[in-house]
Parts: C-alpha cells; sequence; structure tokens
C-alpha cells in the first residue's frame, strides 16, 4: 500500500547563520547606536534568546531575524514567540521557541484535517513525524496538496518524504 511522511525537518546550520547575519545587522545599524541588543541560539533547549536594552527596539529585532531567516530559506512558522519579560535595568527579553518535528498536538491537528477533508486515507503518528497511507498515488498526491493548503492553518512547515509504492 503506498505511503509516505510528514515531517517538520530543521536545518539548524541555517538558523545559526541567520542569527549571526541578525547580530551583525544590529551592530551597523545607525538606529541603533548605543542600544546594547543580542541575540543566543540555544540547541539543547531549540530556544533563541532575544534581548534589548530599549523595549521599543525589540520588535526591530524581531523583525531583522525573521527577514535574515526568510532568506536563509528557514520557515518563520517553526517560530513560537513567547511573551515579552522584563530584564535587568530596564531592558527586556523574548525567547523564541524553535519547533524542530512534528508534536503530538500537531500530529493530532494534521490528522484530524485529513479526516475533514473526506480523502480515502488513513493517517498516524510515528515519532515526530505522521505516516500517511492510501490505496492509491492520486489519493496521497491529492492529501498532499490539501496539507500543503492547510498549513498557514496549522502552523507547521510540513516536508513530503519517504513516499513509497
Amino acid at each position: 500500500m503506498p505511503s509516505f511522511d510528514v515531517s517538520s525537518e530543521m536545518n539548524w546550520q541555517e538558523v545559526d547563520n541567520a542569527i549571526n547575519q541578525a547580530s551583525k545587522e544590529l551592530g551597523q545599524r545607525f538606529d541603533f547606536k548605543g542600544v546594547k541588543s543580542e541575540i543566543k541560539l540555544d540547541l539543547k533547549a531549540k530556544t533563541i534568546t532575544l534581548w534589548c536594552s530599549e523595549e521599543g527596539k525589540l520588535d526591530a529585532v524581531v523583525d531583522i531575524l525573521q527577514s535574515k531567516m526568510i532568506k536563509r530559506g528557514v520557515s518563520i512558522l517553526s517560530l513560537e514567540y513567547k511573551d515579552k519579560e522584563s530584564a535587568f535595568g530596564g531592558s527586556v527579553r523574548q525567547v523564541i521557541a524553535v519547533q524542530a518535528g512534528i508534536s503530538k498536538e500537531k500530529g493530532k491537528e494534521i490528522i484530524a484535517s485529513l479526516k475533514e477533508s473526506k480523502l480515502k486515507v488513513q493517517a498516524q503518528i510515528q515519532d515526530e513525524q505522521v505516516r500517511v497511507t492510501g490505496k492509491s498515488r492520486d489519493d496521497l498526491q491529492t492529501a498532499i496538496a490539501h496539507l500543503k493548503g492547510q498549513q498557514d492553518q496549522i502552523k507547521v512547515p510540513m516536508q513530503f518524504g519517504n513516499f513509497r509504492e
């Protein structure tokens, strides 16, 4: 029976490159003269921490980071922004969780979306991916097209691979 896997992979090297480029731009921009800002990547916790000495400038830091990520081909759908929190000396910090892999909740959303579409496919969660099986290749291609259209609602960047006959 034909099948394919839905996964959400993250290219950590490109994330690191985007952070380095954003940090470089922050150091060169005129509107950030005298403003201390920092972007840190924690690979173990899968988080990016933004810190800025002026609260109003934090949104600009986020915009710069997002533009660099888009240029490097990293989907910003995989970024989950936490609340801004006050840090020492009137500065502000924001933690961004990076989603790598499909969580159980998001997997259930993908399966529910496929069931709602009334396609003749079955889906099941396997670790950090979802396996979709169907009777014909055409059903699977229709399922892929459906999931690509639902990507913004589910808020997970999806890759489709391991297509088997």
